[in-house]
């Protein structure tokens, strides 16, 4: 080999494609991939089940492209149209992708858990186990041994422990996802985050401030559709229908004397503009739809289609 030949660093191969992200509702699917992105694709609040869609987020890198798909979470009770929706979201995520990644909290593994991996199982995707939350186990010695367990009946491409809201093990995730994907081109221009539309993610937000502020008293029971967007010189106007299954319903999401209508909507707005970087007029109304939630043609008009 001559002395060129040697100085010459081999350039490692561009790999790209797409990694699914499931798990039980509620074990931080969602704030991972907004912290593996760099950017909030994915609305989060301390509901479970708080994602309904299935949402991309794109993380572009010097030697890759990884195409985060945040889905909903699997849960095993399907009583309304809207968790079987969900499911099948979550289900369907697995069709077209290079990798899995089943994420679980740390020093938890439930009924919930086993029956998201047994999805991905059967799907054949090979798949990863990451463990997240690993800031909040107390007694970190019973760590390993979780781990053990865990991965003695099951089979991974590898474990990766991480904290996802304090953004840490995060580099070694995406090194360790990247090398698993094939070599590609990108699939997205680098500078695309997300597959969704600025139309869809401000319809989010509101249902986000709905979910934060609200969940506890509706915690399923909310849908956004927005019925306006008009671009002017100097500010976006947008209208938008918060629509809820029952009177009383309503009454909450108003609040007395508008109040708590007036609350959602300052600090949806504030999202917006941070958002869509320009001055937002918003307007909200508050609609009943009576068993909206469990009707395939009202799921399909605000946009929970197939």
């Amino acid at each position: 080999m001559s002395e060129l030949e040697s100085s010459i660093v081999a350039t490692p191969p561009y790999r790209a494609g797409l990694v699914a992200v499931v798990g039980r509702p509620n074990v931080g699917k969602s704030t991972l991939i907004n912290a593996l992105v760099g950017f909030r694709v994915s609305i989060v609040s301390r509901r479970p089940q708080t994602t309904r869609h299935r949402i991309l987020g794109i993380s572009s890198l010097d030697d890759g492209q990884i195409v985060y798909v945040d889905t909903p979470g699997l849960h095993g009770r399907e009583p309304r149209a809207m968790n079987r929706y969900m499911n099948r979201a979550a289900r369907g995520s697995l069709a077209d992708v290079s990798v899995a990644a089943l994420v679980i909290e740390a020093g938890q593994f439930r009924e919930d858990d086993e029956r998201a991996y047994r999805v991905i199982l059967e799907s054949g995707v090979p798949h990863v186990l990451v463990i997240n939350k690993v800031d909040r186990l107390k007694d970190k010695s019973v760590l390993l041994p979780f781990i053990a367990e865990i991965t003695a009946a099951r089979k991974f491409e590898a474990v990766f422990q991480i904290s996802a809201q304090k953004r840490k093990g995060l580099d070694d995730l995406q090194r360790g996802l990247l090398r698993l994907l094939p070599e590609s081109e990108a699939l997205f221009d680098a500078e695309q985050v997300t597959d969704r539309s600025e139309r869809f993610m401000v319809g989010e937000l509101i249902r986000e401030q709905l979910m934060r502020q609200l969940g506890d008293e509706l915690p399923y029971a909310t849908s956004v559709e927005i019925e306006e967007w008009k671009d002017e010189p100097k500010l976006t106007r947008i209208s938008a229908v918060i629509w809820v299954e029952r009177d009383g319903q309503k009454a909450i999401v108003i609040g007395a004397g508008g109040g708590q209508m007036r609350a959602i909507g300052q600090a949806a707005r504030l999202a917006m503009e941070r958002l869509l970087d320009r001055k937002v007029f918003l307007q909200l109304w508050c609609k009943v739809r009576e068993g909206w939630s469990d009707d395939e043609a009202a799921l399909k008009r605000f946009g929970y289609g197939d």
